[in-house]
């Protein structure tokens, strides 16, 4: 915006990340709150990195594929379509998303975002500590809340933050405690954390540090345990997190290629660490938070790549993977090409006699 000063943005890559993006024939997204950042990376036809950036305030949740893109923002849920027709190339870019409908939320802290199977948006709505969608006439139309919470208020009672969809349907959530109380999970940072079952409402998983960004993937609820920096799953025989792998960060995004998992770290803001065990696990590794992205082996935990940033840009919260996208692009919403991006459907216009 006009007078604001654009984020510093720095950022380096492992050897091979780039040409192992190529291999995996995806890109990535992330959103990166702090800065107002929506930012894609992907490979140029030259084999170089190409990095994108567009300005959304506040962006965290993302839910992107080859055709849709939602991005939920300060106080609105955006809903961009990809302009481009399979085989068609805008410039370099083999996706490029238009931002089509915006809906005006307000500020309700907006998280996790998924697609149910009917195609309509799934959101966290943190404040309201429930699941929601949106609605013509409302801010939000919510679908299910905690079974611990007793109303709907604007209060954060127990800081619900992720979503994890299962053929379609929300089935899993992540919440750092079971408070009923205004800001109540504030005080249960350390050990409060649970996973929820949605359609009964049961505690499948408990005990864990600040949880976020659960997914369900190759028959598996991957989940990151972010208040000790491990990336992981949950046996749902035992009920407990199994970790996988430790990232020197906070953990939060997560998505999947092939038997790669995609997760975001961040250094956190001030005190975001006191308290938890991610600082001695820091301190026991001899290493630093660092804001990053990682690439996580399924099959061994091993961590092949990174893109780890610096300048301005200290926090992630959601990282997507494209598949079959190399370079993705976007249309900003201050940009003059907002104006001008325009395109129908190619028999939308018929002769008549």
């Amino acid at each position: 915006m006009p007078g604001m000063q654009r984020p510093k943005l720095e950022f380096n890559t492992t050897r091979l990340f780039t040409s192992w993006l190529k291999e995996q024939n995806a890109s990535i997204c992330a959103s990166t709150y702090q800065t107002g950042i929506l930012f894609m990376m992907g490979v140029k036809p030259d084999g170089s990195m190409s990095y994108f950036t567009r300005a959304v305030p506040r962006c965290m949740g993302l839910h992107v594929g080859l055709q849709t893109m939602w991005v939920g923002s300060m106080f609105q849920l955006h809903r961009y379509e990809n302009s481009l027709n399979p085989g068609e190339l805008n410039g370099d870019f083999d996706a490029y998303y238009v931002p089509r409908v915006s809906y005006t939320t307000g500020d309700v802290d907006i998280h996790d975002v998924n697609v149910d199977k009917s195609g309509m948006p799934i959101f966290v709505n943190t404040l309201y500590s429930c699941l929601a969608t949106v609605d013509e006439r409302y801010s939000f139309r919510p679908v299910w809340k905690p079974p611990f919470v007793s109303r709907l208020a604007a209060e954060d009672r127990c800081h619900l933050n992720g979503l994890a969809m299962v053929d379609g349907e929300p089935t899993y959530v992540t919440c750092i405690s079971k408070s009923d109380a205004a800001g109540g999970w504030r005080d249960f940072r350390e050990a409060g954390g649970l996973v929820l079952h949605v359609p009964t409402g049961e505690v499948v998983c408990s005990g864990m540090s600040m949880p976020h960004s659960p997914r369900w993937y190759q028959g598996k609820l991957w989940i990151h345990n972010s208040g000790t920096g491990e990336f992981g799953y949950v046996d749902m025989d035992k009920g407990r997190f199994e970790p996988v792998a430790f990232c020197p960060g906070y953990l939060r995004g997560l998505s999947f290629i092939n038997d790669y998992a995609i997760v975001g770290l961040s250094v956190g803001r001030e005190n975001t660490f006191s308290g938890l065990e991610l600082q001695d696990n820091l301190e026991k590794k001899g290493a630093m938070a660092r804001c990053a992205i990682q690439v996580v082996s399924l099959k061994n935990g091993d961590i092949p790549h990174e893109i780890r940033f610096t300048g301005d840009i200290r926090e992630l919260f959601d990282v997507a993977v494209i598949p079959g996208v190399r370079m993705p692009g976007s249309v900003g919403f201050l940009s003059e090409e907002i104006w001008k991006r325009i395109t129908i459907e190619s028999d939308s216009i018929r002769e008549t006699a």
